[in-house]
């Protein structure tokens, strides 16, 4: 009984309340320990390649110059120039460190005594008044370009801060923030904001521009100076103040700064431009396929006289749609305008193929006046039918013999079925096909009349040969094109041009374009100082209405009508309001 006693003595005792506690609390910890590390090492395995994550992929920017090699626009442009604290004027990186993070040269990945002052501001205050979020996990957060809130991304983004200090310096983590930071508008980095909120590139800032940039960056939005110019102002001159205390600028260069701080006035609307730099594009991708490095493009484009046409175009066309093309008599394209307005519509009408009425007819009258006949041979303007077709002129009224200027000045439609019929529907094609056009239109005698559709770019081609002294012309946009350190990738090589038409030829074809502006013809209300000539065209129920002219530098075709094929109103011809709309561009827009 004894050693029974004894064995029971000599066991342990059990552990008390305490102790175990104290075994539980370590458990726990260890685990929990060992929990977080394994949900870290998770989160960082399913991260992609950090440096991956440093050379971002993003679609090819364009930009488009015009023809004097200045900026037309930027297309997928998200990003400005690349930056950096060793070119930039030291106010601008000083502005952002003073405001976003003073302490940023002094602390790691993560500012301790920062998070510990915000945590106190906001239990004081009861919100969330106050950020520790270092530039560090700034540029962290920007280069995730995430807005979730899960804890997984909250993790990655410690987890990338870390890296990057143990990658980088101070000054390469900052120029990585100045490039990625989203600011306005769907760009990123300072450059970028500062070309559209004040048009300049970062590097020419001033400590007041400056200001306003840092000050966009706690909610851009917010403080943007282009929407919310007065809150803009007030945080800059905060940003001002911190720069002073911190010892980046004195007292007398904030007030002066102080000064100059305005409203951002708007980027210029590139809207005007796009027609022409959607068309340019596609001509660019035509000539280098698939591109994935950023490239200049220069072009034939006159700014000055773009805007004028889009402007003109606006004004004059009412409730209808229209489209101009302007360009060189070698074919050099100066303005281009698919549209009332772009932003409503991004459909290039100057591509659209429609009917040209009575704007082909020079086709007809050059297989006449290359076959013998002259502006004062005599032609007989009475009623034409050949099988069923029988198209009437106009108004129904019909001149006897009249002079081969007056059938074309006045736009006659039997004369130029009775020249058809005399040299054949072949002779007109073939000559149409010599212009550049002939190969889409129908072998019918309705084409006589311009029932074979084609683009407003086609017809002005026509009028550019016989302008262009009667040599061939081959419109083109794009002189140039080069990658960013100025490779050249295409470069425009014309061929010898070839001669179309006889010189004969071309100065009777100019005479009778010239009658059709003088006094008495269709096109009258197009005439004005240095204009040469050019022919109206009307198609069936006034579906669309043409004017096709020419001054000495430029050859420009105007077209006007409904998008849905649908009559306009019965007074609107060729010779009412596309030759306005010539008139115009050609009178103001020199």
């Amino acid at each position: 009984m004894r050693k029974m006693d004894d064995k029971f003595s000599r066991q342990k005792p059990r552990p008390t309340l305490k102790r175990r506690f104290v075994v539980f609390v370590f458990n726990l910890f260890l685990f929990g320990v060992i929990g977080v590390a394994g949900y870290v090492a998770v989160i960082y395995l399913r991260m992609p390649s950090l440096d991956a994550i440093l050379h971002e992929t993003r679609p090819a920017a364009v930009v488009f110059l015009d023809k004097d090699g200045d900026e037309i626009r930027s297309a997928n442009r998200i990003m400005g120039v690349p930056v950096s604290v060793s070119s930039l004027p030291s106010h601008v990186w000083q502005a952002v460190v003073a405001i976003e993070d003073k302490r940023f040269f002094e602390h790691g990945p993560i500012d301790r005594r920062g998070l510990l002052r915000a945590l106190f501001v906001n239990l004081f205050r009861r919100t969330f008044a106050a950020g520790g979020s270092t530039i560090t996990q700034q540029t962290a957060k920007n280069i995730f370009l995430s807005r979730d809130k899960k804890l997984s991304r909250k993790v990655q983004e410690l987890i990338l801060s870390y890296w990057l200090e143990n990658r980088f310096d101070k000054n390469q983590v900052l120029d990585l923030y100045l490039n990625r930071v989203s600011l306005v508008g769907g760009m990123r980095g300072i450059d970028a904001a500062s070309r559209m909120m004040f048009q300049v590139p970062a590097d020419k800032m001033s400590i007041a521009q400056a200001a306003q940039i840092a000050a966009m960056l706690k909610a851009p939005t917010t403080y943007s100076p282009l929407k919310n110019p007065e809150k803009n102002i007030a945080r800059a001159r905060i940003v001002l103040t911190e720069m002073v205390r911190q010892g980046y600028i004195d007292i007398n260069q904030a007030r002066a700064a102080a000064k100059k701080l305005a409203p951002a006035t708007p980027a210029v609307d590139t809207n005007k431009y796009r027609y022409w730099t959607d068309f340019v594009m596609d001509e660019a991708q035509s000539r280098l396929g698939v591109f994935n490095s950023d490239l200049y493009i220069h072009t034939t484009m006159d700014r000055r006289l773009q805007e004028h046409v889009a402007a003109v175009l606006l004004r004059k066309t009412g409730e209808n749609q229209g489209a101009v093309v302007a360009m060189s008599h070698d074919g050099a394209m100066r303005a281009m305008s698919g549209g009332v307005d772009y932003q409503s519509s991004q459909f290039n009408r100057v591509m659209a193929a429609r009917q040209p009425g009575s704007a082909f007819k020079p086709v007809v009258y050059l297989v006449a006046l290359e076959n013998g006949m002259l502006p004062d041979s005599y032609v007989n303007d009475s009623p034409f039918a050949i099988g069923d077709y029988n198209p009437k002129n106009y108004n129904e009224r019909y001149y006897g013999d009249i002079t081969l200027a007056t059938a074309f000045a006045k736009s006659v439609n039997s004369v130029p079925l009775k020249l058809t019929e005399t040299y054949g529907i072949d002779s007109v094609l073939n000559m149409a096909g010599r212009l550049g056009v002939g190969t889409r239109l129908r072998r019918e005698y309705s084409t006589v009349l311009g029932a074979s559709e084609m683009s407003l770019l086609d017809l002005t081609n026509i009028y550019a040969v016989i302008w262009n002294d009667g040599e061939s012309v081959h419109p083109y946009s794009i002189t140039k094109i080069t990658d960013v350190a100025g490779n050249v990738l295409y470069e425009r090589n014309p061929s010898e041009p070839i001669s179309v038409l006889s010189h004969d030829t071309v100065s009777h074809m100019t005479e009778l374009l010239a009658d059709v502006v003088a006094t008495g013809g269709t096109g009258h209300r197009a005439s004005a100082p240095g204009v040469l000539g050019g022919k109206t065209g009307t198609s069936n129920d006034n579906r669309d209405a043409w004017f096709v002219g020419a001054t000495k530098n430029l050859v420009v075709g105007v077209w006007v009508g409904k998008d849905d094929f649908t009559p306009m109103s019965s007074k609107i011809t060729g010779g009412t309001i596309p030759a306005e709309i010539f008139h115009d561009i050609v009178v103001n827009g020199k």
